[in-house]
């Protein structure tokens, strides 16, 4: 063969194709063998085992729970008055300070004394936190991580009772309270429910606190804002209200979000373990929380004529703390209703409380915990259905149907009992403690501290620095003082 015909061979059109596509493939097959050797030489990751799991999950939960406290904090404030926020600001970090570390100390050790009486009972090897250094207990849980979750929970029933005394007590007096409900009244009550005793032997069933910590802290509210006595101006002599107005419903607003946002921890957070059934509880939750604020801005509208911000704020609120018990047992649609009447039940006993009972709640706290939270923990006997439930627990411990699912009375009789019995209690060690607390060091501030303001009288200072009220009355308007 000629040079010629070789190098139009090599070099034709045809060829250089035929070349390239050879080329190409060599090239494809050699990288996919490349690839195949590395995925086969790297590693697959360890599985996350269900005890890491549920631990990262109860600390992610309690995250959220302790992030509740800025929402209490920003929704009592903006429902009082500006001279009086640092005053509640205060309260609301105190309480979770002082609680955690008597929590800490004697209030878990008394929560969860297994093995003692189920009334009341004292595990010496918790108190301190003792076992906190075990990775795991025989279940899997992490002692620190257990606690950590409950810690936020505690705190949570102290806070309540801030927004129902506020604007008239001494803050040396509330801290007293704080550290009585969170070492020994809100621990007694939860070792009946949650921690082995009496009332969860019977099967009472409260999954995510609406009694625990809703009304425990509802009830104290009660007898503190019973005790403490209505704001001055708030009651004429005839006996008609003065309303207060509050100096900032945004934050109040933005309050709200926060507590429905941390009620993701607080509801779903208390399976205590990473499992299915959160997504649920979570649904829940958002039903029961949109249900109860569409019922508050309806009534409000059709009762005052116009739409109420602070009523449709305490209806999420209401409708939030009345699936807290039932979110684990219920369907969807019964936590619709649920909600839808909780948002009802807040606004009248709002005025209830307030213009027939003359019992002076600048925030709401005891229509929105006390009532509501026995409300949602009456509704498990009501809509609770063993179906759901037994997703959590065993056949031998999961609720009976509820009244309105053929269950008949039963289950609904414990709830009922398990709510009377909270609700006594709590009036009664309560009523003892403010009583002592009185007689010691005072309640209730000076009138002229509470025309100063709480701000200035206890704390020396001023949430808003450098502005002025111009003129008092509804018109009122804040300027800077440099101006």
């Amino acid at each position: 063969m000629k040079i010629e015909h070789i190098r139009e061979f090599f070099f034709s059109k045809t060829t250089t194709r035929i070349f390239g596509i050879a080329t190409l493939l060599v090239f494809i097959a050699s990288a996919a063998f490349a690839q195949e050797e590395v995925v086969e030489a790297v590693e697959a990751p360890p599985a996350l085992s269900q005890d890491v799991a549920n631990i990262m999950w109860l600390c992610l939960a309690a995250f959220l729970v302790f992030f509740m406290q800025a929402g209490f904090a920003l929704v009592e404030s903006g429902l009082t008055r500006a001279k009086n926020a640092v005053n509640i600001m205060m309260k609301n970090m105190l309480d979770f300070c002082f609680g955690a570390v008597l929590f800490w100390a004697v209030g878990y050790a008394i929560m969860y004394s297994s093995g003692d009486s189920n009334f009341f009972g004292f595990d010496s090897s918790l108190a301190f936190l003792g076992s906190a250094n075990a990775p795991t207990d025989g279940d899997g849980y992490a002692t620190s991580a257990a606690w950590l979750f409950q810690v936020v929970f505690a705190a949570t029933a102290a806070t309540i009772v801030s927004g129902a005394m506020a604007e008239r007590t001494q803050l040396k007096s509330y801290i007293f309270y704080s550290i009585l409900i969170t070492a020994i009244v809100y621990p007694i009550s939860g070792h009946w429910i949650w921690g082995g005793g009496w009332l969860g032997d019977m099967n009472f069933r409260d999954f995510a606190g609406s009694t625990v910590v809703h009304s425990v802290g509802g009830w104290a509210a009660l007898v503190g804002a019973i005790m403490v006595g209505p704001r001055l101006g708030k009651y004429n002599k005839d006996g008609s209200v003065n309303a207060i107005a509050p100096h900032n419903m945004p934050m109040a607003a933005l309050g709200m979000f926060i507590l429905w946002f941390g009620w993701y921890g607080f509801n779903p957070g208390s399976t205590l373990a990473a499992v299915g059934g959160i997504s649920h509880i979570a649904v829940t939750t958002t039903l029961a929380a949109a249900t109860g604020g569409i019922a508050a801005v309806i009534i409000s509208w059709f009762h005052f004529k116009k739409p109420d911000l602070s009523m449709s704020i305490n209806g999420v609120l209401a409708g939030l703390v009345g699936i807290t018990a039932p979110c684990a047992s219920v369907s969807t649609l019964s936590a619709a209703i649920i909600g839808l009447v909780a948002g009802a039940l807040v606004f009248y006993a709002t005025l209830f409380v307030e213009r027939k009972l003359k019992i002076d709640d600048p925030v709401g706290a005891i229509s929105v915990h006390g009532i509501c939270g026995a409300w949602g923990t009456i509704a498990v006997g009501l809509f609770g259905q063993n179906a759901i439930d037994v997703q959590y627990w065993d056949s031998e411990t999961a609720i009976k149907d509820g009244l309105f699912f053929g269950g008949g009375f039963e289950q609904l009789g414990i709830q009922l009992l398990g709510v009377g019995v909270v609700l006594v209690y709590v009036v009664a060690i309560m009523f003892i403690i403010f009583f002592l607390i009185k007689k010691a060091v005072g309640l209730r501030v000076s009138d002229a501290e509470q025309l100063e303001g709480l701000d200035l009288g206890e704390h020396g200072n001023s949430a808003y620095g450098g502005f002025v009220m111009e003129k008092t009355g509804p018109s009122a308007i804040i300027t800077s003082a440099d101006a």
